[in-house]
């Protein structure tokens, strides 16, 4: 793509989640010159563009682009409904317009949560994350709703995230590392290859989340839920999981060298190849867990 000092005025072709949509670099980069958009067609990128058609792919909702286009052109919103209003606001959180996010939350009525125990808010965590490299080292983020963002290889070590909501986020080579993170939901998030390392997550929800090649060495996981789970290779020496479910969790390759599993529910559980020395197992559920090529070296079972 041609940088837009050169053809600010060009047209541009996207596709948003299939539907087809016509603009000019110009509209994408100058209300909001910090957003993802602006970022994407700076010149700065090369995009990858459909070979016959030039047209950009986007995979997200079609539908609400429209509305975001009309934002970037006059910025104008419709008038719509209160979940109409909540989608638009996912679509603009993604794209990172916080000029349109600021209008529908005064659309909506809603006032910064005065919260007793949280730094920043989600909109501030937003900003944060236009930035090359992220450090939330040692802060206070309890209580935050940051599901659905795009918080890869974002630096979290020491922070305090309890009862934190990162359900559906990418948090793809986050660091949690001796993380306060007791009764936060992680539910279907993209967790892989994070290290939480000495994390404090008991109580969690991680249902559903991808933890492959996680290393999760030492961390407090009592209580958690961990259903259907994917934890394939991932690193769990020494782990606390006392009463954490784990039914239907796939921990095939997974190191679990003395980890605490009383009262562990691994019913349905992949095991396969797994290494479980020297751990107890006399009060695992187990029923239906596959144990092929597991190393039961110096089990007690």
């Amino acid at each position: 793509m041609q940088s837009p000092e050169s053809s600010s005025s060009s047209p541009v072709l996207l596709n948003i989640g299939g539907k087809k949509y016509t603009t000019t670099v110009e509209t994408l980069t100058q209300r909001e010159p910090d957003s993802m958009l602006a970022a994407m067609f700076s010149g700065r990128h090369t995009l990858p563009q459909h070979p016959t058609t030039g047209t950009v792919f986007v995979d997200r909702d079609g539908k609400h682009f429209r509305h975001v286009l009309n934002w970037l052109r006059d910025g104008a919103i419709p008038v719509m409904s209160e979940s109409e209003y909540q989608q638009l606001l996912r679509e603009a959180e993604y794209y990172q317009l916080l000029g349109l996010v600021d209008c529908i939350n005064e659309r909506l009525g809603w006032k910064k949560v005065d919260c007793s125990e949280a730094e920043l808010t989600r909109q501030d965590v937003i900003k944060c994350i236009q930035a090359q490299k992220v450090r939330f080292r040692g802060v206070n983020l309890s209580g935050l709703d940051l599901s659905k963002l795009d918080l890869s290889e974002v630096d979290f070590s020491y922070a305090c995230i309890k009862n934190t909501d990162f359900s559906c986020a990418n948090l793809y080579k986050a660091k949690f590392g001796q993380v306060e993170a007791s009764s936060s939901s992680f539910k279907n998030a993209n967790l892989r290859e994070c290290e939480f390392v000495g994390a404090n997550l008991q109580e969690s929800i991680l249902d559903g989340a991808n933890l492959r090649s996680a290393n999760l060495q030492d961390a407090w996981l009592t209580r958690c839920s961990f259903i259907e789970t994917d934890l394939h290779s991932a690193h769990l020496q020494t782990a606390n999981l006392t009463s954490a479910n784990l039914q239907g969790a796939n921990l095939e390759a997974a190191n679990l060298k003395g980890a605490k599993l009383s009262g562990t529910n691994l019913q349905g559980a992949n095991l396969q190849r797994a290494y479980l020395r020297e751990v107890d197992l006399r009060d695992t559920q187990l029923t239906g867990a596959k144990l092929g090529g597991a190393n039961l070296l110096g089990a007690i079972r």
